[in-house]
């Protein structure tokens, strides 16, 4: 295992994002499961939308593509069929993934393409001015929501699985052991990977919400998260504001890069059939 630091565009520090963000350490997070794996980083591809987490193919020293809010799926499954070798992790925040990109979303995982989707969920628009999202509790205050958010959160895990994801999973930034193990099963798997990360944003999010420091969005975290093993035995009431992490589907499916190579091979053998018996045909003819 080598330096950490060689995965880094060091140059381009200190990065963009507020004191207290929980980006960074997500970022650590990926840097930490490619070190473990010994994925060769000439063949990791780092692909974002827009948003504070779109910043991160910046700082990483990786093969890196910023595209278009709410299309980083569509650019990456473009770049996975282009070359299935390629390992690429996709990094999204709540609205890049769920609001504008929902749709790509769900696409992706019902076609199962093997690319590892980081959702950063920090319950808001964090760069554009602190509005609510699709991921925004129920009740949370936001720029657009001055009296509390009206409309339910979608559940990410619960809309994966039911979209045909491969693996699912859900972790937050202060529980980083866990976080590492669950981006790791994801790279791992042959498949579309999810893996929902609960984020703090003290300046967007925070502020508005009586937790004015990272460190009391970072214990908010701590007090609140709970295993699926542990969530199985309380009641419905005592799940109440809790958020439940580790995996919540894992499963074994056709992954769609490995189908379309099958299909090419099968277009190219009708091809050469083809092509033979117009042969045999012409010839007969002469």
């Amino acid at each position: 295992m080598g330096s950490q630091l060689e995965y880094l565009r060091l140059d381009k520090f200190p990065t963009v994002w507020c004191a207290g963000c929980g980006i960074g350490i997500i970022m650590g997070s990926i840097i930490r499961v490619v070190d473990k794996l010994k994925v060769n980083p000439d063949k990791v591809v780092i692909v974002s939308g827009i948003g504070c987490s779109g910043r991160m193919p910046g700082y990483l020293d990786f093969n890196t593509l910023h595209t278009t809010h709410g299309r980083a799926l569509t650019f990456a499954s473009g770049l996975k069929l282009a070359n299935s070798s390629l390992e690429i992790i996709v990094v999204m925040g709540d609205g890049d993934a769920m609001a504008i990109g929902g749709n790509h979303l769900i696409h992706a995982a019902r076609r199962n393409v093997n690319l590892t989707a980081i959702i950063v969920n920090n319950w808001i628009y964090g760069m554009t001015g602190g509005q609510y999202s699709p991921t925004t509790p129920q009740g949370a205050f936001a720029s657009t929501a001055p009296y509390g958010n009206l409309e339910p959160p979608f559940e990410v895990p619960e809309l994966a699985r039911g979209s045909g994801a491969s693996y699912v999973a859900r972790g937050t930034v202060y529980h980083t052991t866990q976080l590492d193990r669950l981006i790791e099963g994801g790279m791992k798997k042959q498949g579309f990977a999810l893996v929902e990360v609960i984020s703090p944003c003290p300046v967007g999010f925070g502020r508005r919400n009586q937790m004015r420091s990272a460190v009391a969005m970072m214990r908010w975290q701590k007090n609140h998260a709970v295993s699926r093993k542990r969530a199985s035995k309380m009641s419905e009431e005592e799940l109440k504001d809790k958020i439940i992490t580790g995996v919540f589907f894992e499963r074994e499916a056709p992954e769609y890069t490995r189908e379309y190579e099958k299909l090419i091979n099968k277009a190219k053998e009708k091809g050469e059939i083809e092509g033979e018996l117009k042969e045999i045909v012409e010839g007969e003819r002469e």
